[in-house]
């Protein structure tokens, strides 16, 4: 007798592949999958090695979520074309799943680095930082755009990557640095998203390399304030801004009055002082 023949019991089969007997019985009632045979003598259930890919396809399935029905009819027509168009489809919505728990894991990184530096920051720091370059999506706005329409935007733009849900991206506002030297300290002009894995092209590319970072504690009218501090520190320090200013709440998730609400900003900047050398007088 070929190996492959070699009848197997209930239990055994159930072994071999790793459930329980109770689901081959209930797959042989409801018609799904049956025996190789039924032992005369004792009644029982019998399987095959040889049946083994097609339980394995079916369990496969069930992992994937595809429906008994869906199951039930690709088994009365089985064939490659029929099983590849099941897997495309299954496949397509893993990536779906994959990518918004993608998603879930940076937002909760990105959680976790804001409770951290809420935690050490001093609030009237103006630090610089070496930040890495990272792609994002940017909504257009003015001083007309309501906050209403702003949040509804941000959701549009999140649909269109299946994130599912507005969290799973860390969104902000931009405003030009141009508009900060003129004194137009309101002139937000985009919203910005950041989209984990991210691969598509002409997206606004945040430059890597240094920035100026500093927070804002309390109602939004008072970042002017903030934002004077900062020139001036670019100036004392001999710092070019460029660019936008990034700015992006970090505790929003933890406070609920605005008076304890803080704003991280981020400015790219460089050095504007000319390469200072050690001059001698001589004596």
């Amino acid at each position: 007798m070929n190996e492959k023949d070699k009848p197997l019991t209930i239990g055994q089969f159930a072994s071999m592949h790793g459930i329980n007997k109770k689901t081959l019985m209930w797959y042989d009632e409801i018609g799904l999958f049956k025996p190789a045979f039924i032992n005369p003598e004792n009644g029982y259930r019998c399987y095959t090695y040889r049946q083994s890919p097609i339980l394995e396809t079916i369990l496969l399935l069930r992992e994937l979520n595809v429906s008994l029905n869906e199951i039930q009819e690709f088994m009365q027509n089985r064939s490659a074309a029929n099983l590849k168009f099941l897997l495309d489809e299954k496949i397509e919505d893993l990536q779906r799943s994959i990518t918004h728990l993608q998603a879930v894991k940076q937002t909760l990184y990105k959680h976790q680095q804001n409770m951290n530096t809420l935690l050490t920051i001093d609030l009237s720091e103006i630090a610089i930082i070496e930040k890495e370059e990272r792609c994002l999506i940017t909504v257009d706005i003015d001083e007309n755009t309501s906050f209403e329409e702003a949040v509804e935007m941000v959701t549009a733009e999140t649909e269109k990557y299946h994130l599912g849900r507005l969290h799973d991206a860390n969104y902000g506002s931009m405003i030009p640095v141009d508009s900060l030297y003129s004194g137009n300290f309101d002139n937000y002009n985009k919203i910005f998203i950041e989209i984990p894995f991210l691969a598509e092209q002409h997206h606004h590319i945040q430059p890597g390399g240094k920035y100026l970072r500093a927070f804002h504690k309390g109602d939004w009218k008072n970042l002017p304030l903030r934002y004077q501090e900062i020139l001036a520190f670019a100036n004392c320090h001999g710092l070019t801004l460029s660019g936008y200013s990034y700015e992006m709440g970090i505790n929003e998730t933890v406070v609920d009055r605005m008076e304890d609400y803080i704003v991280q900003i981020e400015i790219p900047c460089n050095e504007s002082f000319p390469e200072r050398t050690n001059h001698i007088e001589p004596l």
